[in-house]
């Protein structure tokens, strides 16, 4: 090989090409720190050699070891605060103590574990962290139980059907639980094992995006989160970067400061006004049935046994306590299509957002069957029922277990005060659903009596008005009556008997009325019951089923076919108001109203119309994170390809010369620290490396110190030492350690 002798006196750097021994005046200072944290070569210690790996690329040790210990603890500790952190963005979700449960464990213990592992295996580290994770799920179901696997897999469906804020079950909060310790293990663990500044809090920024689409409906703000997020992160970043203790008193109140801009600014975002909600991609649990007698078949034999106590409602004005909402009918029986998801104890707002009466109610079990609860019109929010389910659609309640006596809970509900404007405008919904009639010879009957009984009345809700005054005066009520509401038996009521309970008349107008274009169900429930004291009464004989249209914008309006047991005139207050209030409309009908919705017929094809709807966001996300990542990865595959030809083919032979001292630098896990000679890297190398390192060395300082004498020869030469010691560290640098250098570009 060609003698390059390099020229006395300057050192050099390890990616300037100093001269092999040289030192600079801030050697002794620089080779002094790295000792102090690596150990002096000979003292037992590893150096930059992983001896796990086998390979002199990277500093293991160093990485393990690296500063002092207050600072490595303090980036635990901050590590474990960012995932904490990350897991209270699930407030949302989960509101109160128990929350706490779930995160706590899960974001400690990693960083324990990683701080008392830190010079063992990783295997083993991660042994201990499933350990500590399956020992953390004991707080929360109080004690030990084998589905919990099977409850991390099945939560995230569960709480995307769950109508926040949700119930704090074991079986929901472990997937908290399980995000925030994987985070917090990923994060413990990379700090530890790496050098790396702030990669290891991505997990938890995940676990708090994942928390933030979760949460979407709940009560509460998130831009706290994020702006103590922000300052953690920051703090982190410069203990990272070494920077001495003071720098830290700059730094965070700096945070700090963009952290409230943000705070201020967060609100005014677009996305902030309408944020995703992944909740209304996810399919509904199917309809079911929930007892096995429906409510409305059992209003007949209620009303035989009128004396039977059923529950008891503390409330501070009489109201009709409606129990379940029937809006299927097959020809034989009214039943449900409600899709009950279950619920921390809100219930999603309906259609009508204008003036409402708030109404407070306590609710007492008496012997009340079944699992329905009674409520005062559309509740807002429900307390004290452990189970909780609600139909989104009409707002009825369900409780888990069929509750027992004694069993009590409150309910806030909504009850709409439309003006008379609004009711004399009133369309109803197109809704194919809600105006089905079963096929049989009955339907031509119902629509020949329907349109005889609202003969002149244009409006829908006129018609409706009609159709309720006529069952209300060409019919009496019964108690003794054959109880069904099948075809057969509505055609026996209409046509022979005219006798009949709520159960006949109920039914009767719905079907009446959807012969007429008008969307309709039946609704269940009981009048407000015998007063003493605030508190009301309810017992079987005040049961009663009326029926519901639903008009635009006004959602649900009930109307009462059922007349008195002594005649149209004798009702109850409910009742009574809501006729007066019909029979006034019909008085402003009658002074003329040219401008009211004529028809209530839908038109041809207007069912028919859907409106057009793009890509799925789940799909268009999915989309978008696909492309990041081959973008990412086409980076990763070409960024160190690209550098490498770019130095191999440099202009001139010493830039080439110099560019193979540069590439091997990177190649051994020394890019960026320029304050080591060429000594400082020999010294470092075992012997199958230094072999050619230590001649790459000579010609590097000999070209950087003479880069007139730089030839063709020296730059072929140059590149075959760089060439074969790539190949000495690929062969001693294991598969996932190449891999993870090349994900991270290091």
């Amino acid at each position: 090989m060609p003698s390059y002798g390099p020229p006395p006196g300057n050192p050099g750097s390890a990616h300037g090409g100093g001269p092999v021994g040289a030192r600079s005046s801030n050697r002794g200072r620089a080779g002094s720190r790295r000792r102090a944290r690596t150990g002096a070569p000979g003292d037992g210690r590893q150096g930059a050699t992983n001896a796990g790996a086998g390979t002199g690329a990277t500093n293991t040790g160093a990485e393990r070891q690296d500063g002092p210990l207050w600072r490595r603890l303090a980036c635990l500790a901050l590590a474990a605060a960012i995932t904490g952190v990350a897991g209270w963005g699930f407030h949302r979700v989960f509101p109160g103590t128990e929350l706490l449960l779930a995160i706590v464990p899960a974001a400690i213990a990693p960083a324990a574990v990683a701080a008392l592992t830190r010079s063992r295996p990783l295997w083993l580290a991660l042994a201990l962290d499933v350990i500590v994770w399956l020992a953390g799920t004991v707080p929360l179901y109080r004690t030990l139980t084998p589905t919990v696997f099977a409850d991390v897999a099945n939560s995230w469906h569960a709480l995307l059907t769950t109508l926040l804020p949700a119930q704090p079950d074991p079986e929901l909060l472990v997937l908290v639980h399980t995000l925030v310790w994987a985070a917090a293990t990923i994060a413990a663990e990379t700090l530890t094992r790496t050098r790396t500044r702030i990669a290891a809090v991505i997990p938890a920024l995940i676990v708090y995006g994942v928390s933030l689409l979760l949460g979407v409906d709940g009560e509460g703000s998130n831009l706290p989160v994020a702006a103590a997020l922000f300052v953690l992160i920051a703090a982190l970043a410069l203990l990272r970067d070494d920077r001495p203790p003071v720098w830290l008193l700059a730094g965070i109140p700096a945070a700090a400061a963009l952290a409230a801009l943000a705070l201020v600014a967060g609100p005014l975002l677009p996305v902030a006004a309408q944020p995703y909600n992944p909740r209304k991609d996810v399919d509904l649990p199917p309809p079911r049935r929930v007892d096995s007698v429906s409510p409305l078949d059992r209003v007949s034999a209620w009303l035989q046994i009128p004396d039977r106590d059923l529950f008891t409602v503390k409330a501070d004005k009489p109201l009709n306590w409606r129990l379940a909402v029937l809006d299927r009918y097959d020809g034989v029986r009214w039943t449900s299509s409600a899709r009950f998801q279950p619920t921390g104890g809100r219930v999603p707002e309906g259609e009508w957002t204008g003036a409402a009466d708030v109404v407070h109610q306590k609710v007492t079990f008496d012997g009340l069957p079944g699992t329905w609860l009674p409520a005062a019109e559309r509740p807002e929010e429900v307390t004290g029922v452990r189970g909780l389910a609600v139909d989104p659609g009409s707002g009825a309640l369900l409780a888990a277990a069929k509750p027992g006596k004694g069993f009590s809970y409150e309910v806030t509900s909504q009850v709409p005060k439309p003006s008379k404007e609004d009711l004399l405008a009133a369309t109803p919904v197109r809704d194919p659903a809600l105006t089905a009639f079963p096929d049989g010879p009955q339907e031509q009957l119902f629509r020949r009596l329907a349109q005889q009984a609202v003969k002149g009345a244009d409006e829908p809700i006129r018609q409706a008005y009609r159709l309720q005054s006529y069952l209300r005066t060409n019919a009496t009520y019964d108690v003794t009556a054959p109880p069904g509401h099948s075809l057969k038996g509505l055609e026996f009521f209409l046509r022979t008997t005219h006798r009949g309970t709520s159960e006949q008349f109920a039914a009767t107008f719905a079907l009446m009325a959807r012969t007429l274009g008008l969307p309709s169900r039946v609704v269940v429930g009981f009048r407000p019951g015998q007063a003493s004291g605030g508190v009301y009464h309810v017992k079987s004989g005040h049961v009663m089923a009326w029926a519901e249209i639903k008009f635009d914008k006004l959602g649900w309006r009930p109307f009462y076919p059922t007349p008195g047991r002594g005649g149209a005139k004798d009702d109850h207050e409910v009742v009574s108001s809501a006729i007066e209030e019909s029979e006034e409309l019909e008085g402003e009908f009658a002074k003329g109203g040219s401008d009211r919705p004529k028809t209530s017929q839908p038109q041809a094809g207007e069912q028919d119309e859907q409106p057009s709807s793009g890509p799925s966001a789940w799909v268009v996300a999915g989309v978008a994170g696909g492309a990041l990542l081959v973008a990412y990865a086409g980076v990763v595959v070409a960024v160190p390809w690209w550098r490498r030809r770019s130095r191999r083919r440099a202009q001139g032979p010493e830039q080439r010369v110099l560019g193979a001292w540069r590439q091997t630098c990177d190649d051994l896990g020394l890019k960026g620290e320029h304050a080591l000679t060429a000594g400082d890297v020999l010294s470092r190398q075992p012997g199958d490396i230094s072999t050619h390192l230590r001649p790459l060395a000579e010609i590097s300082n000999f070209v950087r110190y003479a880069p007139e004498a730089g030839t063709e020869a020296a730059a072929t030469e140059a590149w075959r030492h760089s060439d074969a010691i790539r190949r000495a560290v690929r062969a001693r640098t294991s598969l996932t350690t190449r891999l993870r250098n090349r994900i991270v570009l290091r």
